[in-house]
């Protein structure tokens, strides 16, 4: 099918009558043309922006439009003649599922008939009829990206990414033979020194958004609830209203300390343990995993992973126990204040998780307590993230002992710092689980 060609701009000028007996007039491949024109359909924000720059960056607040936005721009430059394109998410899956094939905004969702690519899953590879290609890159594997050339990229949620500096690196150096190389990254917004480098650089053109921008095109119940929600709230001005947010006085992290401390690689690791706070009804169970090595005759902390999720107790379950065997992991750490001795039994109860070494604690003392030694490792230089956690980081840095409920993420944390460097200086009440279920109690 070849692809019909009409002025947009045309039907924008018409008065509603006369643009209701202009559409009327249409044939069915004019009517399915004018379906698929992001001309017609963008917001100005949402098109490309004129002059010479190399990165567009969006940085909005959610349901704005951005991944459909992102989609466009690929198809666009395709039916430009770019060949080479590079699709970076978080993780490969990310990739799939919301930037080619099922988010409602993806790639194959927005392609026309007359321009749908091929898609090859086992290659993570997209292929137009021109020969246009594009692959699946991950943002916590940037090594992937050290080799390809690419003429076009599109970055989705970088500042979620684990690695985003090393992952720029690599595919700006990739871009090096492409005479007009363009970049588009997407994201909500979030405080780390990648994005504020990003927004500096002269060759980028800064978008920002909010939610409300794209009203006509979300269900008028989102609209109220996140009006209710998270109006006027540090939350609702960065996912809501696309804001970069400063730290927050008294909040015992902050993104300068966490950077300074952060690593790319761990040494050794003598122990790792693996962190779980149950969500009390609903949200998220906090599931993150630390481990802790030497560096001269000290102890240092590496906070590895960040799992933490929503879901059923089952759900949580077989992440917390596949997450154990993955980073083989000495012990899990719960806390038992909200979910007794369900945690144990979810635990026990999924595939892998019979065996595993499962420790509960019970807090007694205030959040604060607990939360303000492990910060202090980080003052010290003993506590370190390995790469970037952006939902973590978020309530580290926000967080105010006394002030609100801690989250989930940093008590899940906390408590396996405290199980590898502050156990000593523990007074909850532990109970200790052992392979053959023996219980004992210090």
């Amino acid at each position: 099918m070849q692809e019909p060609t009409y002025s947009a701009s045309y039907v924008r000028q018409l008065d509603p009558e006369q643009r209701q007996k202009f559409l009327e007039s249409l044939s069915d491949d004019e009517a399915l043309a004018l379906h698929y024109d992001w001309q017609f359909w963008a917001r100005e924000k949402q098109l490309p922006p004129p002059g010479d720059w190399f990165c567009w960056l969006i940085r909005t607040g959610r349901g704005w439009g951005k991944t459909r936005t992102g989609s466009e721009f690929i198809i666009d430059r395709v039916r430009q003649g770019y060949k080479r394109i590079a699709l970076i998410g978080q993780t490969k899956a990310d990739v799939r599922d919301t930037m080619i094939e099922l988010g409602p905004s993806c790639i194959l969702k927005c392609s026309p008939p007359w321009m749908m690519p091929e898609y090859e899953p086992s290659k993570r590879r997209l292929t137009w009829s021109n020969g246009a290609t594009a692959v699946a890159f991950s943002g916590d594997e940037p090594d992937q990206l050290r080799g390809p050339e690419h003429d076009t990229a599109w970055m989705d949620e970088p500042a979620k990414f684990k690695y985003p500096q090393e992952t720029w690196d690599m595919m700006e150096l990739g871009l090096r033979s492409s005479p007009d190389p363009r970049v588009i990254a997407t994201t909500t917004p979030r405080a780390i020194p990648f994005i504020k480098k990003l927004i500096a650089d002269p060759m980028t053109v800064d978008v920002v958004g909010s939610s409300y921008e794209n009203k006509d095109n979300l269900s008028a119940a989102f609209i109220t609830r996140i009006e209710q929600r998270y109006e006027g709230t540090r939350l609702g001005r960065q996912e809501v209203h696309g804001e970069i947010l400063d730290d927050v006085e008294g909040a015992l992290w902050t993104r300068d300390l966490l950077d300074k401390t952060r690593v790319s690689q761990h040494p050794p690791l003598a122990r790792i343990a693996v962190g779980v706070d149950p969500a009390a009804t609903t949200g998220e169970t906090g599931i993150v995993v630390v481990g802790i090595g030497a560096m001269g005759n000290l102890w240092h902390g590496y906070t590895l992973d960040d799992r933490t999720m929503p879901g059923t107790p089952g759900a949580w379950g077989n992440e917390v126990v596949a997450t154990y065997h993955k980073w083989q992991a000495d012990v899990i750490v719960g806390e038992i204040n909200n979910g007794g001795d369900m945690i144990e039994h979810v635990i026990r109860s999924v595939p892998g998780g019979a065996n595993v070494s499962y420790k509960c604690v019970r807090a007694t003392r205030g959040k604060y307590t607990r939360a303000e030694p492990v910060a202090n490792l980080f003052e010290q230089g003993r506590g370190h993230h390995v790469g970037l956690f952006a939902d973590l980081e978020d309530q580290e840095c926000s967080y105010v002992p006394g002030e609100a409920k801690s989250p989930n993420n940093l008590d899940a944390e906390v408590w396996a710092y405290h199980e590898l460097m502050l156990e000593e200086e523990e007074v909850e009440e532990v109970y200790v689980y052992d392979e053959a279920l023996t219980i004992s109690r210090f």
